[in-house]
């Protein structure tokens, strides 16, 4: 399990639902592919969305800091081989592009040491493969009123007990506050609504309408202000009824600190982007040593072994927009997706992929 070679591949695939985020101009799932190859011949992939560009600054960070700690190096010690990268790229990082890569490295390693193994990453780490509630996300805010609702709507359809829409950005508050009451209306009271702001508002803002948004039984207010402004989540998190929850532009364990310690946003949506499989598992220890739940963000092919491997997951989160991109695709059965039973993280790209959609800046 000698670390052989490193090798970055850069997509730029058409979704198949292009998302309206309203803030956000998303033409293409722009991805960066990490494979990661032993002298066995063992090959592990990971990969990087990053939603917002930075690829080939991304994939340079991997070729030039980060590839010549790796090659050489047994990949079965992941978490010691996760340490060295970080103690290596302090000065430049702690976040942003050197973690993320960092992530996309640590996938590829932990789906290296499962299949070298023969075992999923969930029994790997312990777990259960039992089926996990997921919430069927993407009712966006550039859908407008009524097809966030359709969107919504569709998804009950199918099966699912949950939804997410979107509010700010593009909405005034009182434009707000209907949306939500009409989506409640439309889907009666068996149907959790979860609500994201993606830092949206100010404090004030999210006090004023997260208190009124309490009186349609919303499951969760999402990132209602910037995510560095943790005094702000714990000010309106006191304010109103609602749980506020966030994460997912948070980096590793040492980010989430005051979250830890005020206990006070009951629900963590880490991003495995943002800390790869290692530190996942890392903030889902702190959390549950705080009370607290995981419900990771987006990336469900891959989430779905952590959270059938610790003692606090809460949900999935769905949006469909890698399903097209999958040798063999998850299902989701009942609103609910359980985690494959193949080696590693057991996800494959098809190859085809590679040759018909280079990236395109």
């Amino acid at each position: 399990m000698i670390i052989s070679d490193i090798r970055t591949h850069l997509l730029s695939v058409p979704f198949a639902d292009p998302p309206r985020t309203g803030f956000l101009s998303l033409g293409a799932i722009d991805l960066l592919v990490v494979e990661v190859e032993t002298a066995s011949g063992i090959i592990g992939t990971g990969h990087l969305h990053p939603l917002a560009g930075g690829l080939r600054t991304l994939e340079m960070c991997i070729n030039e800091m980060l590839k010549p700690l790796l090659i050489g190096e047994d990949a079965l010690q992941v978490e010691a081989l996760w340490q060295r990268m970080w103690q290596a790229t302090f000065i430049q990082g702690r976040m942003g592009i050197t973690v993320m890569a960092m992530s996309a490295l640590d996938i590829a390693l932990w789906d290296a040491v499962g299949r070298a193994q023969g075992k999923p990453l969930w029994q790997l780490w312990g777990g259960r493969p039992d089926p996990m509630p997921i919430y069927g996300s993407g009712c966006f805010r550039g859908l407008g009123h009524d097809g966030m609702i359709e969107k919504a709507e569709r998804y009950a359809a199918e099966g699912f007990s949950a939804i997410k829409m979107q509010v700010a950005h593009l909405f005034t508050h009182d434009e707000d506050i209907a949306n939500v009451r009409d989506m409640r209306t439309a889907l009666g009271g068996s149907i959790e609504i979860m609500v994201d702001v993606n830092q949206g508002w100010s404090v004030d803002e999210a006090i004023t309408v997260g208190g009124k948004l309490d009186a349609y039984n919303i499951a969760w207010l999402e990132e209602p202000v910037m995510a560095d402004d943790f005094d702000g989540y714990h000010t309106i998190a006191d304010a109103i009824s609602t749980p506020v929850v966030g994460g997912e532009n948070h980096f590793t364990h040492h980010d989430l600190k005051p979250f830890f310690a005020s206990r006070k946003v009951p629900i963590l949506q880490p991003d495995i982007m943002r800390g790869g499989y290692t530190e996942l598992r890392v903030i889902a220890e702190h959390a549950h040593c705080a009370g607290l739940t995981i419900a990771p963000h987006m990336f469900p092919e891959l989430s779905t072994h952590l959270t059938a491997s610790i003692p606090n997951p809460s949900w999935l989160e769905y949006m469909a927009w890698y399903d097209h991109l999958w040798v063999e695709p998850l299902t989701v059965e009942g609103g609910m997706m359980a985690p494959p039973g193949r080696p590693g993280h057991g996800m494959d790209f098809k190859p085809e992929l590679f040759r018909e959609f280079p990236y395109r800046e």
